[in-house]
């Protein structure tokens, strides 16, 4: 398993947004924000790191559909907020995404993704799936393979879930693909 900055970043905070529960990462990450950008809005791109391949129309009430997700079916949101290279936010199920990017200089950039979940028992789970996500994102922008989340080369999420557990976060949510 290749190895990077965030993999052992399991940083997640359990806040409150738009009187919900929701919680929060927020990396640093040494690749421009049109680069990371890609990442995130672009099909082929975001099957390396995302749960599922997206496909976002980039506009605001716009479709963005998820597929080949092994836990959850296809499905589609609607896309909430959109600024090239700064700002796409959508819904996904009753959770909304919001990834915000800031670029730092001409080779960094912050990625703050902000999970606005259904129920508080959410926190947990979530916030494991995203650290697994993000380390994957962090291996497909340096250049390694990355079969996904899902995939061989991802690192533990049962890892991730024990410490947000440990640290407090609300939990007991069902895991998607368990019985």
């Amino acid at each position: 398993m290749v190895t990077g900055r965030i993999v052992e970043r399991m940083n997640a905070t359990f806040t409150q947004r738009d009187g919900r529960p929701a919680v929060r990462l927020e990396r640093t990450l040494p690749y421009t924000a049109e680069r990371v950008w890609r990442a995130l809005t672009v099909p082929d791109e975001s099957a390396r790191w995302f749960p599922s391949t997206l496909t976002i129309e980039p506009r605001v009430g716009g479709t963005v559909t998820f597929a080949g997700d092994p836990n959850t079916p296809d499905s589609a949101g609607t896309v909430l907020a959109f600024t090239p290279l700064q700002l796409v936010a959508f819904s996904w199920g009753s959770n909304v995404l919001r990834f915000d990017l800031t670029a730092i200089n001409s080779s960094e950039c912050v990625l703050t993704l902000v999970d606005t979940l259904t129920a508080e028992n959410e926190a947990a789970r979530n916030a494991a799936g995203w650290d697994v996500c993000l380390a994957q994102l962090d291996v497909h922008l340096a250049g390694h393979e990355s079969d996904g989340p899902h995939g061989a080369s991802a690192s533990s999420w049962q890892e991730r879930y024990e410490h947000y557990v440990e640290l407090g976060l609300p939990s007991g949510a069902m895991i998607p693909g368990t019985s």
